[in-house]
């Protein structure tokens, strides 16, 4: 019969080569990334850093042998691919029911701090891609920023250091964060909708504001995971002008040869936030979106990690830690003095 081919793309000689060389190392990652998922879920902590510190501890399956390729593909392919899927978890409609004190706060919060870090970085004397690294993770959403603005920022030989340290470290802050921030707004005496704004607008991670805001009060959480879903749709616009910039100067990595200085992952991300504005999207197709961008993340930090290791993370010195943990102090006085300045 014409025009039905005969054989399937993966049963191709190129297609089976392809497997064979990818598949041993995304299994591996896999299965690190389920026993990141297994470590969480019962005794507590956040995922991707487990999926991270574990696979740097299989530092040595990149160097050599057959799983070199699949990590590769975890740490990219996979990577993308997740990014573009997190658009399924916010929609307009949610942005704009949070008035306007939250969106005005993000609008300034994020632009500042990422400003800030890269003013901050070049008194360090910290490279421009880092320094614009570290201001989106702390400025947006943690992890999942620094993912996503890594894969417009120009490579170097230290692109994938930079990327992992600043995941740990924006992790462990907003860890510390969780615990520290319901007592500080407290002291502050600010109200349960200050206080989730507050919390939204300050902790890096989605999972450590979910945790500081529902431990206060469920009023304290919704207002606190709303706010910080504003802060995430931010990431559109933020990768969106950076993959712009560094295109003009000539910088930006290659996307496949084409002359749009937009990745694919990001054109998607969009698309998929417009779609699921909408409503047409069934919830369960949404939930198992979200399931596997999680998953896709999860298995991309183990594949990060296999390629880092504590050696090299050792030899990049006191600078890294003090930009992010200013940038962390900056966004929190930022939002504190706004909030009062709103009273």
């Amino acid at each position: 019969m014409t025009g039905i081919p005969k054989q399937l793309p993966f049963t191709n000689g190129a297609g089976k080569q392809w497997l064979s060389e990818m598949m041993p190392g995304f299994i591996l990652c896999l299965v690190v990334g389920m026993a990141a998922k297994f470590v969480s879920e019962h005794y507590g902590g956040p995922t991707i850093l487990y999926a991270l510190l574990m696979g740097m501890s299989l530092n040595y399956l990149s160097q050599e042998g057959r799983c070199i390729a699949g990590i590769q593909f975890a740490a990219k392919s996979v990577l993308r691919f997740g990014i573009a899927l997190l658009g399924a978890r916010i929609t307009f409609e949610q942005l704009l029911g949070l008035g306007f004190t939250p969106i005005a706060i993000v609008l300034a919060g994020v632009p500042a701090t990422i400003l800030f870090g890269y003013f901050c970085g070049q008194w360090l004397k910290l490279s421009k891609s880092q320094s614009v690294l570290s201001g989106a993770s702390v400025g947006i959403c943690g992890a999942s920023a620094a993912l996503a603005v890594s894969a417009v920022l120009p490579e170097d030989k230290e692109s994938e250091k930079n990327l992992i340290f600043t995941v740990i470290s924006v992790t462990a802050l907003s860890t510390v964060a969780m615990i520290a921030y319901p007592l500080i707004v407290t002291g502050l005496n600010l109200s349960e909708a200050e206080s989730g704004i507050f919390l939204g607008a300050t902790i890096h991670d989605v999972a450590q504001v979910v945790g500081a805001g529902y431990m206060m009060s469920d009023d304290v959480g919704d207002v606190a995971t709303f706010t910080k879903l504003l802060r995430v749709a931010a990431l559109v616009p933020v990768v969106i002008v950076i993959s712009l910039l560094f295109a003009k100067k000539g910088k930006a990595k290659s996307q496949g040869g084409s002359s749009l200085p937009l990745p694919g992952f990001l054109i998607a991300f969009v698309v998929i936030v417009a779609i699921n504005s909408t409503g047409y999207i069934p919830q369960l197709v949404l939930d198992g979106m979200t399931e596997l961008s999680r998953w896709c993340l999860i298995i991309a930090m183990v594949g990060l990690g296999m390629k880092a290791s504590f050696k090299e993370l050792s030899e990049m010195g006191w600078r890294p830690i003090a930009l992010m943990v200013a940038e962390t102090v900056f966004l929190a006085a930022l939002v504190a003095i706004w909030l009062f300045m709103a009273r």
